[in-house]
């Protein structure tokens, strides 16, 4: 162990130590461990440790890992960042997972984030396995909140089932992660609805909605549900859509009800209207389509000017286009956020600012610039 630290260090209290440690990336605690024995005294705190974000993204992170395994059982809120296109962080990650299921009773949020390029015929099977083996653990881990949105591997029913029996007291649940196949069909989220009455908060595809699940969030012993996210992508042609009554049940079941819609670019264009209903309480409101999108902007306008929070455009520019923005500028006035990924008129931008007190973020490009494009914040 280093020497003592010089001062002032020495006299700075350990709970003040403690409130700066947390803060600090898991590399930046495994330094400060190092440091001193105060120091390694204080990052050691359960309360250091409640809140995590691990990243596994280099191949020089062993020692790192290592010593975070003695810290694991403190964890409650845990989030793992790893590049998934190196074997090496893939098995880093199913190493801590399996260390959670072995040693953490306390881990009550779990979220996994994956980036980098996906191998070829790679499925994360393993990480997979390994999310079921925390499901099995005897230690009686109590999930309370999982979030997969950004961990792109095909879940299948029977996971997302064993994730909701083993955790009865689940609050939120985000599966929906933009894979190419859905595997999780209505009957499983019935499933889930049933096993966790607590829960309030879900992200799934359309194509895992249906009128049973619907009835299952109009059960009067159900809960407040309060958030509901939905990817629709081209599958979704197939599937039958949620009549407009069953929204406006579950609207008035549920008055703090606020709904997130995603539509992947492979949506058919004629499938969108049929999609939107306008009773839907639509707080974001994504379309990702590069379709002709003014008559769907004009019923956004019409339907859900008293909610809509964020929207979000992938189109082509027109007149009409414009025209139908500075309208919804208008109407829309509790909305934070614009984005717009096509050339608009300067009249849209001012449209935004002069009539969206709110407005936190736009993207409004008035001449064509090379991509990404970066949304301006406002001040």
């Amino acid at each position: 162990m280093p020497a003592p630290v010089p001062e002032p260090w020495n006299y700075i209290p350990e709970e003040i130590l403690i409130q700066i440690f947390y803060y600090l990336s898991l590399r930046d605690r495994y330094t400060v461990f190092q440091v001193c024995r105060q120091w390694a005294t204080a990052v050691s705190s359960s309360s250091v440790w409640h809140f995590t974000e691990i990243s596994c993204d280099t191949e020089d992170e062993e020692g790192m890992l290592q010593s975070l395994l003695q810290f694991l059982s403190q964890i409650k809120h845990l989030k793992i960042v790893f590049d998934q296109s190196k074997e090496v962080n893939r098995k880093n990650v199913t190493r801590i997972l399996d260390a959670l299921a072995k040693e953490n009773h306390k881990l009550q949020q779990l979220c996994i984030v994956c980036h980098g390029e996906n191998p070829y015929f790679y499925s994360g099977q393993d990480i997979l396995q390994s999310i079921r083996n925390i499901c099995y653990t005897k230690n009686q881990i109590d999930l309370q909140h999982i979030d997969f949105r950004k961990m792109p591997f095909t879940l299948d029913g029977e996971l997302v089932e064993l994730l909701a029996t083993t955790n009865p007291n689940l609050h939120s649940l985000f599966i929906n992660n933009r894979t190419l196949v859905c595997n999780v069909a209505p009957d499983t989220i019935r499933k889930v609805l049933r096993a966790c009455p607590r829960l309030s908060a879900l992200g799934v595809y359309y194509a895992s909605l249906s009128d049973g699940v619907f009835q299952e969030l109009l059960k009067p012993e159900r809960a407040a549900f309060t958030h509901l996210d939905i990817f629709c992508e081209r599958l979704d042609k197939y599937i039958p859509v949620i009549s407009e009554e069953l929204w406006a049940a579950v609207s008035q079941k549920h008055p703090q009800l606020c709904v997130d819609l995603e539509f992947d670019h492979t949506v058919p264009a004629c499938k969108i209207p049929r999609i939107l209903k306008l009773n839907i309480p639509v707080s974001t409101l994504q379309l990702n389509t590069y379709n002709y999108m003014v008559n769907q902007i004009r019923f956004v306008t019409q339907s859900y000017s008293s909610t809509l929070k964020k929207l979000t455009l992938q189109t082509t520019s027109s007149e009409d286009l414009n025209s139908s923005l500075v309208d919804l500028a208008r109407q829309c006035r509790n909305l934070l956020e614009i984005h717009c990924y096509c050339v608009v008129s300067q009249e849209v931008v001012e449209a935004f600012l002069t009539h969206c007190p709110g407005l936190k973020q736009y993207t409004l490009k008035v001449t064509k610039e090379r991509h990404p494009w970066k949304p301006v914040t406002v001040q």
